[in-house]
């Protein structure tokens, strides 16, 4: 007999294949034998047809194409004997799925053998049902699943209960058919029959609303007397595991328990009783208890309240958390983590146990003791929890070092009591784990540290101590670096000592030599380095007798390769070199930054503006910042066309327009001036501008700042910024600030004197409200028609003081404009007294294009902020 013949046994198909040594070889032997199965299917071999069809079977579970012998499961279906029914419904289930349209021609088979007189048969066509059935077929053969479920064999009772899950779940509008026959299997005394029906009832359940109900109503305490029996049942051998009966139905029978009982306070009372005892006397020595116990606690957690029983459940979690079982301490913190919801009073007894917990050795473990320990945290707990999650942080694995770091950063930040507190804790985080601690959470320490005013020394002195131990940690360099460069000279001589410092001698060369060592380590990055050079200029103010050497450590990076060190390197010696008279108000302290803004700010909502009108009606602003949302910022200030205003959707182009950088990479239109490209950070950096734009003065100061926060520039190089707090009308005179505008030597116009020899033109109240009015009076320079000279007058119309007035303007990008100082930042009251502000307006498209501004005027009425905005286009047309 030929080997590969229709008549080869399966066993000897099997044993060819096995003795292949490449996979082309075994290809062969398949395709032989495919193409002997074939033959015999064109044949209609009858004599073989089962046996053929078992190799397919084989041939299909490696991996090869059988779909051409699907038919001949159909013919072993139909065929009167049971072992051909019993390969044919093997193939079927094998070979197709629900999804096959060939599954049609089955299902007139399957009604016969449900109907069949052997039980067998109908066991076989129930279990093929279960397995492939589709939503056609259970509407057609629902009836005799139905009525298979009073059969008088358990078996087939089983059977037709797992049938009629794949039913309901197929066509859940056929769920009411099987209510009642699903509530008659939860009565039976056969395990196998009794564990499926209550799986449907499960099932049921979740399918069927009324079926709820039904069951509530009507079983729950039967179902509660079951788990009774069960869980006090003597000795069984049949259904024994590890000395409890049957775990399995136990688990069914809770997880019913569950559902029924959740949203339901009358069946939530009928089981409590049943759960504190299955709770209680199931031993956790072994696994099907602690299987058992879990979902007793489950159960415990989802049905109606009762304090008492949620303790009790908590408290086995506690004792999961000691087991050496990885699997059970992970389940156990997963419930634990949904308990924080119910009853997180009860958990709170477990902390120590969770706390060991986040130290295990298991990374899943790990992470989710620490998700758990973070809900744990309250304003009551948190010193306690923290130090210990700091001291595990100093022994952690690296990889576990970010997961932790945020942890503990996010707890200090949220539930600090005191800002010293938050200041320690962060500075042990950063020289513990600075590499792993995010760009956000140091910005917002720096803030923290700004506003604690009576803190400055001793977070200075503690950085500095910090430093000459941890300096691998580039985070904590940073904000080292940082505060020696804003209050260096607190850090000298040890201004502010708390009583529980240490005293600390710290020489004003041990200063500059800290700042040296960050601005020279191979592993600092940019941001670093360029912190580290600001910090540098402010300390060559802050201490004169270092100036020189201060000034060779910033010669030294005139050559850097990298462009930004290079240019800051450059623009700070030509101020330490030619600007000495402006350099101590150039690099006066940070002004104190505004906390809540910042905290808004990175949970993704600004403080919300009033909203403005046209007719420049005064609005209040929040927090007492002179400065609109980021939309109407944009709204005021953005004239991205030429010609008419036009609002923009982002404060870039208000920045191109008012300082002259170009944020945005497209080119500039013809015949217009192109300004210089600069990134961001270039304008919180007012000494990083490659060409200096004409000179800003107070009343743009503010504006500067405002625009820099709303485009989140880095907090890092907001220390270019501490140059601005010395031009406000407070500080300056007009005469010094002048002086302060040319800060590169001549890269930027000076402002000239103005003279009146040119024509004259029609004073213009270019703006009035029911409050305020401004007035322009115009003159022009001889020989130079594209510049006005423009006065702008301020009158107080209301009987109330104006204080800290502060004007602010934007031209479009063919009009350069320069402000002067006001004369004055208090406006008297009624029109006893006026403000003056000169203006000097360059026109590139004079003849062609008339004057166009928008204007923003900021002030303080009865310690209220006030913001009035307008647009001017009125201007004489010879401007």
């Amino acid at each position: 007999m030929n080997p590969f013949s229709s008549g080869t046994r399966l066993r000897d198909m099997i044993r060819a294949i096995r003795a292949c040594k490449t996979a082309a070889e075994e290809r062969a032997v398949v395709r032989k034998e495919c193409a002997a199965i074939r033959a015999a299917i064109n044949e209609n071999d009858q004599d073989y047809r089962h046996r053929n069809l078992a190799k397919l079977m084989f041939i299909q579970m490696l991996g090869y194409p059988t779909h051409f012998g699907q038919m001949e499961c159909l013919k072993l279906i139909a065929s009167a004997g049971f072992p051909e029914k019993r390969i044919g419904y093997l193939g079927l289930m094998l070979l197709l799925d629900e999804r096959q349209e060939v599954l049609m021609l089955v299902t007139n088979s399957l009604k016969q053998d449900l109907n069949h007189s052997n039980q067998y048969i109908v066991g076989l066509a129930l279990c093929a049902l279960g397995n492939i059935c589709s939503a056609e077929m259970a509407r057609d053969l629902a009836p005799e699943v139905e009525r298979l479920l009073q059969f008088r064999d358990p078996n087939i009772r089983k059977k037709a209960a797992l049938c009629s899950i794949r039913i309901i779940k197929k066509v859940p509008d056929l769920a009411e058919n099987f209510i009642n026959p699903a509530a008659s299997l939860l009565k039976e005394k056969h395990h196998g029959v009794l564990i499926t029906g209550v799986q449907l009832c499960t099932d049921l359940c979740k399918v069927s609303s009324e079926a709820l109900e039904y069951f509530r109503k009507k079983c729950t305490d039967g179902l509660v007397k079951t788990l009774r029996d069960i869980a006090n049942s003597p000795y069984a051998p049949e259904y024994d595991i590890a000395g409890i009966t049957d775990p399995f139905l136990h688990i069914r029978l809770l997880k019913l328990l569950r559902i029924l009982g959740q949203g339901d306070a009358d069946a939530s009372d009928c089981m409590n009783d049943i759960l504190a005892q299955v709770a209680t006397k199931t031993e956790s020595n072994k696994n099907a208890g602690n299987a058992i116990l879990y979902e007793c606690v489950e159960t415990i957690m989802s049905i109606e309240d009762n304090g008492g029983l949620r303790v009790l459940a908590i408290n086995i979690l506690g004792r999961f958390l000691s087991n050496r079982d990885n699997n059970i301490r992970y389940v156990a913190l997963n419930m634990l983590m949904k308990a924080m919801m119910v009853d997180a009073q009860a958990v709170q007894r477990h902390r120590a146990t969770i706390l060991e917990c986040v130290k295990d050795s298991d990374a899943s473990i790990q992470k989710r003791a620490l998700e758990l320990v973070y809900l744990l945290v309250n304003e009551n707990n948190v010193k306690p929890l923290t130090k210990e999650l700091i001291e595990y942080l100093e022994v952690s694995d690296q990889e576990f070092k970010g997961d932790l770091t945020a942890k503990i950063c996010s707890l200090v930040e949220k539930f600090s009591p005191e800002k010293i507190w938050y200041i320690d804790q962060m500075l042990k985080v950063l020289s513990e784990a600075g590499n792993f601690v995010k760009d956000e959470v140091w910005h917002a320490l720096i803030v923290v540290i700004s506003n604690a005013t009576d803190l400055h020394g001793y977070t200075v002195r503690a950085l500095y101590r910090a430093l000459q131990t941890s300096t691998e940690q580039e985070t904590l360099v940073r904000v080292a670096v940082w505060c020696i460069g804003e209050y260096g000279d607190m850090l000298v001589n040890n201004v502010g000592m708390l009583d529980i410092e240490d005293p600390i001698t710290v020489t004003e060369s041990d200063a500059v030599d800290a700042i040296e060592v960050a601005i020279k380590r191979h592993s600092s990055d940019l941001t670093t380095k360029a912190m580290a050079l600001i910090a540098l200029l402010k300390l060559s103010s802050r201490f004169p007798s270092c100036s020189e050497r201060i000034r060779d450590i910033i010669v030294q990076n005139k050559g850097n390769l990298v462009l930004e060190l290079q240019q800051r390197s450059i623009e700070f010696n030509c101020i330490l070199q030619k600007h000495q008279n402006i350099r101590s108000a150039l690099v006066e302290r940070m002004p104190v930054l505004d906390e809540a803004t910042f905290s808004g700010r990175r949970a993704g909502s600004l403080p919300s503006a009033v909203s403005t009108s046209s007719t420049g009606a005064p609005r209040n602003l929040p927090n007492g910042i002179a400065k609109p949302a980021a939309a109407p910022i944009a709204d005021l200030l953005d004239l991205s066309s030429d010609d008419v205003p036009a609002p923009s959707s982002s404060g870039g182009d208000f920045l191109q327009d008012l300082l002259g950088v170009d944020l945005s990479p497209a080119s500039a239109p013809s015949g217009t001036s192109q300004p210089p490209k600069a990134g961001t950070d270039v304008l919180l950096d007012l000494l990083s501008l490659g060409t200096l734009p004409p000179a800003q003065s107070s009343s743009s100061t503010s504006d500067i700042l405002s625009s820099s926060q709303d485009n989140k520039a880095p907090l890092a190089n907001l220390n270019g910024l501490t140059s601005l707090s010395s031009l406000s009308p407070n500080a300056t005179s007009p005469a010094s600030a002048a002086s302060m505008m040319d800060l590169l030597d001549g890269f930027g116009p000076s402002p000239q004197k103005h003279e009146e020899n040119g024509p004259a033109f029609p004073s213009l109240v270019a703006y009035e409200s029911s409050s305020l009015r401004m007035t322009f009076n115009f003159s022009k320079q001889p020989g130079n028609p594209q510049t006005t000279l423009i006065q702008a007058t301020f009158t107080n119309l209301s009987p109330n003081v104006y204080n800290d007035f502060l004007f602010q303007a934007a031209v479009p990008k063919f009009l350069q404009l320069h402000l002067d100082p006001a004369s004055s930042n208090t406006l008297p009251a009624s029109g006893n007294g006026s403000i003056s502000q000169n203006l000097k307006v360059t026109n590139s498209q004079h003849g062609k294009k008339s004057l166009v501004m928008r204007i923003r005027i900021a002030y303080k009425m009865n310690n209220k902020d006030v913001l009035e905005e307008g647009q001017i286009s009125n201007f004489p047309r010879d401007l």
